[in-house]
């Protein structure tokens, strides 16, 4: 796990050393182990890196002929590849998978890259063609930002990384904003900057060094329409659990310490578990981040899980710490090394939870994934009661279940009533954008009023013409199943991966996905949703399929996520330094928001007549962005 950077076509008209320096340098949390460069004529590269695999030789930049490749992330089946490659002639220096990376462009070109499975993003730089591919991993577990200014192209793994170049424009997109006060994330492959983009997930740029042209092209495109009609769920449940064993084993290669979350969930327990019976005993640690608040903690579950388990194998060690993610700086910090706003409230935990285990490991497997691929969250059972409703034209519901609304009290999404009101505004709302409006923190009605003259032009905007882009590329027939496929597009790589590269990379830990393996996510797709979704049984395949490492009483309790405690904390803990950043800083000065609306929506919050804890925290994210922006440009 690593960091890269370069600069393409830079002509030497500015120290592009010293430069490139400086922008791998920015991002050495990510690679604290060892720093490597790679100059020429017209192109630089840099690199950090985080030893994970072939520790004596996998320096990079890597360099074989004409040919240099650098390397953020794993390619899990490298090892296979290389042996294939050495079947025919080839010959290596090294054990890692980035030189593998060179030998299948020299054998395929760009061609070899439906052959690689993994957690990537890569540069490889021909100096003969003159020409440099640049390929992100499927689900965009591995990010990778760049801009074009003239004919040169620059690019790193971070923002941080990028802002060091001095030819980056800031310009501000404020359709992103207005996105991201709507979704909590700026959806790729967008960023807060009008003239950045995300590569994104399961493309390939290609960059033609003599006259600059790009041209991008996916490599990969997931399928949900074709479903097995002799696949029986009995036999389906079997398959997964070996393409999940699979999966796991191919992700404890590892020549550092290694572990695994344990949130006490289902998806974690699956790994901790089928990683438990594949190390050798004492080897593997499972690590459990709680809270003082009941609410949230989740360490009774987690210590179930990991008995459970122990029963099974012996071999798991359980370690756990708790936690107070009620800091303001760490919010603070984070929004500043994000380099754009973010407001999904678990990258705090999160954080804190990869610094407690990076005190003994190097990598960490975690469950995430399976919510998307498994229909876990109950936004989509949500989603299946409407289509139960449909049988009612859309203004009798409006009639009827706007009604029970305001019988409900707002007092907070973990509530029951706060599930309810959202219930009931769903089924009350338009069928044609419906999971969009489930979604949605910032509706059009009150943008118009909260958005002051900087954001004015983008409260006509449609933010939902996020999720229409990809209406033509959803394959799946069924609502709840094309709402999956929705956010496989757009939360997991805008949100989830995010939040879990950012948390765990702040502090140079690495950590795998098994459920995003590829073979995994293919069959989850190619799935009947019944086999993952029936009735309110959510991800009942995977349920049925480790059902003999999940402790009965963890099955079918209620999802809880990895939250905090948002709405208490704008009240009470976090009260005057959020106040004091919302109402003095950029936000309100400059004219980003129409301060009396928002004072009326934080007297309404602080006083308990109703929940705006998430909107709240958008802003405040996008506050401390702004301040962020003016402290770097040097701005007073």
């Amino acid at each position: 796990m690593c960091a890269i950077s370069g600069i393409l076509n830079h002509h030497s008209s500015f120290d592009s050393e010293r430069i490139i320096r400086e922008m791998t340098a920015a991002q050495c949390h990510r690679g604290p182990d060892e720093e490597g460069f790679f100059v020429d004529s017209s192109v630089a590269l840099g690199h950090r890196r985080l030893a994970v695999i072939d520790l004596a030789t996998g320096q990079q930049p890597i360099t074989r002929g004409g040919i240099t490749a650098i390397l953020n992330g794993e390619i899990y089946n490298y090892q296979d590849l290389k042996r294939e490659l050495e079947t025919i002639g080839h010959t290596f220096a090294t054990n890692s998978d980035t030189e593998v990376l060179i030998h299948l462009y020299e054998q395929m070109g760009s061609e070899f890259l439906p052959l690689i499975s993994g957690m990537f993003a890569f540069a490889i730089y021909d100096r003969n063609r003159q020409r440099v591919l640049i390929a992100r991993d499927r689900l965009g577990k591995k990010p990778l930002v760049y801009f074009l200014h003239k004919d040169s192209l620059v690019f790193s793994s971070e923002l941080c990384g990028l802002k060091k170049h001095p030819d980056m424009n800031r310009e501000l997109d404020i359709n992103a904003v207005s996105d991201y006060l709507s979704l909590q994330y700026i959806p790729e492959p967008g960023t807060v900057y009008r003239k950045v983009r995300k590569l994104a997930p399961g493309y390939l740029l290609d960059f033609q060094l003599n006259g600059g042209a790009l041209s991008l092209r996916p490599y990969w495109h997931l399928s949900f329409a074709f479903k097995p009609q002799d696949l029986s769920f009995e036999d389906a449940a079997k398959e997964l659990r070996s393409l999940v064993e699979k999966a796991v084993s191919k992700r404890l290669v590892s020549e550092v310490p290694l572990g695994v979350f344990l949130s006490g969930g289902i998806d974690s327990t699956i790994i901790a578990g089928v990683a438990a019976e594949q190390l050798a005993p004492g080897t593997c640690r499972a690590f459990t981040a709680g809270f003082a608040d009941a609410q949230y903690d989740e360490r009774a579950n987690a210590r179930c899980a990991a008995a459970y388990i122990n029963q099974r194998s012996g071999n798991l060690i359980h370690c756990e710490e708790e936690i107070s993610p009620g800091s303001f700086d760490l919010f603070s910090g984070l929004i500043a090394q994000i380099g754009q706003p973010f407001a999904d409230a678990s990258i705090l935990p999160c954080t804190l939870l990869s610094r407690f285990a990076r005190k003994h490991i190097t990598v960490a497997l975690s469950g995430d994934g399976a919510d998307e691929l498994f229909c876990g969250y109950d936004r989509y059972v949500a989603m299946r009661l409407l289509r139960s409703a449909s049988f009612m034209p859309d203004t009798i519901r409006k009639r009827v279940f706007g009604a029970l609304i305001p019988l409900l009290p707002d007092s907070g999404e973990r509530t029951v009533s706060g599930r309810l009101r959202r219930l009931f505004r769903l089924l009350a709302g338009s069928s044609d954008r419906a999971y969009f409006d489930l979604l949605d923190r910032c509706p059009a009605s009150l943008k118009r009023g909260l958005f002051g003259e900087r954001l004015r032009e983008s409260s006509a905007r449609d933010s939902a013409e996020v999720f229409y882009r990809f209406e033509s590329e959803l394959s799946a027939l069924n609502r709840e199943e094309r709402c999956s496929e929705l956010d496989i597009h757009t939360y997991l790589p805008g949100d989830i991966l995010p939040k879990v590269d950012i948390s765990s990379m702040s502090c140079g830990l690495e950590v795998r996905s098994p459920f995003f393996d590829k073979e995994v996510v293919e069959f989850a797709a190619a799935l009947p949703v019944s086999y993952k979704l029936c009735g309110m049984n959510r991800k009942r395949i995977l349920k049925e399929a480790f059902k003999d490492i999940i402790p009965p009483e963890l099955i079918d309790r209620p999802k809880k996520g990895f939250g905090v405690p948002v709405a208490r904390w704008l009240r009470q803990d976090w009260h005057e330094a959020a106040q004091d950043v919302l109402f003095s800083g950029a936000l309100c000065r400059e004219g980003f928001v129409n301060r009396k609306e928002l004072e009326k929506l934080w007297t309404c919050h602080c006083k308990g007549r109703g929940d705006w804890s998430y909107l709240l925290w958008s802003l405040l994210g996008l506050a401390l962005f702004l301040e962020n922006e003016r402290a770097s440009s040097g701005r007073k």
